[in-house]
């Protein structure tokens, strides 16, 4: 039910939530960098911080053809596009303490925030999601093989802590609407057109 934007305000959404809840006294005066990443950041990362990576969207298996939005004038938009999100959260620091630390706190921070609340989803990108939506972020699993070729691929095999995420069932609504006939009237069967010559 969200706009195309739903996938950015999703990641923006993670991030302010992490640095609205951030304070430098819980880690020693440690100053944390909040960034959203691509693979090529991962070459030059922050010195201490979290990143977040989207490294997949799937559709969504449940609500595979949720229905459109009925607009203003009474049509209903084209079925809407159910996906799942799933982010590789990154603890970084040079000191392995600091880390771990870090790796603590967010997750603490995560599970605390299961459901991603319009107002935290709007923030950088305003009218984005509708005030009645929510997403769903919640911890996921990713075998080690799995995790390990991740990092292969993106930085090869300067793994750090990473802890992976899914934000479920975001719907992205369609900027179109169905085009229906007008109701029928009345039915006219022509049988000459069902009998062979």
């Amino acid at each position: 039910m969200a706009s195309y934007r739903a996938i950015v305000a999703v990641s923006e959404a993670i991030i302010h939530l992490l640095e609205s809840q951030y304070s430098p006294v819980d880690f020693d005066g440690n100053a944390l960098q909040f960034r959203v990443y691509t693979a090529r950041d991962f070459m030059t990362p922050m010195d201490a911080g979290v990143s977040i990576f989207l490294y997949r969207i799937y559709p969504n298996g449940v609500h595979r053809t949720p229905p459109g939005r009925i607009g203003s004038d009474g049509r209903r938009q084209r079925p809407m596009l159910p996906l799942d999100l799933h982010f590789l959260i990154t603890a970084w620091a040079k000191d392995a303490s600091l880390q771990h630390a870090i790796a603590g706190w967010m997750m603490r921070i995560l599970e605390d925030t299961p459901s991603l609340p319009p107002g935290l989803l709007n923030h950088r990108y305003a009218e984005t999601f509708h005030p009645d939506e929510s997403v769903e972020f919640t911890l996921t699993e990713l075998t080690t093989e799995e995790l390990f070729h991740i990092w292969e691929v993106i930085v090869s095999n300067a793994y750090q802590i990473s802890v992976p995420y899914v934000a479920s069932n975001v719907r992205i609504e369609s900027m179109l609407t169905r085009s229906d006939g007008a109701p029928v009237q009345e039915r006219v069967l022509d049988y000459q057109k069902l009998i062979k010559p």
